[in-house]
């Protein structure tokens, strides 16, 4: 079972709709904690842990911090996940680390295991997670978690 659940569908006309039901449908789950993806606003106003925003918005970690929020950023680069972490996120996403569609070269394992190995933030592995194999490699790294589509359906 995921200890973490996110909301995100680009293409919703009616995001916030869905997002409703969504958190609604999460609630019973007593230790799944449950994000909204890039509105902190609506994240705050639906009852959600927290938010996921993209890596085009570290300025809002801020003002999703201040509003009692959880926050877990995109990030791609060293550089990234430091600047985060120095910002007080949370979590951040680290991808991609295996190939996956249209993401761009992969990272790997020896990547992450570098990043979790100089940054105190919890970082969840994101990008090419498919099989239980995978999951294993990322295991070893002693990173947070991980996150994935594609290995859960």
């Amino acid at each position: 079972m995921p200890d973490f659940a996110l909301y995100r569908d680009k293409e919703n006309r009616e995001y916030e709709r869905g997002a409703e039901e969504f958190v609604q449908m999460c609630q019973p789950l007593k230790n799944l904690r449950v994000f909204l993806h890039q509105d902190y606003e609506l994240a705050l106003k639906l009852g959600a842990d927290g938010v996921h925003l993209t890596s085009q918005q570290f300025d809002l970690i801020s003002k999703a911090k201040e509003k009692g929020l959880e926050v877990i950023i995109s990030t791609h680069t060293y550089n990234e996940v430091h600047v985060a972490e120095a910002m007080g996120a949370d979590y951040v996403t680290y991808s991609p680390i295996f190939a996956s569609p249209g993401k761009g070269k992969p990272k790997g394992v020896e990547d992450l295991q570098s990043i979790v190995d100089m940054s105190d933030v919890k970082i969840f592995a994101l990008g090419g997670i498919v099989s239980e194999e995978e999951v294993q490699q990322i295991g070893k790294t002693g990173a947070y978690g991980f996150a994935s589509i594609r290995y859960f359906l």
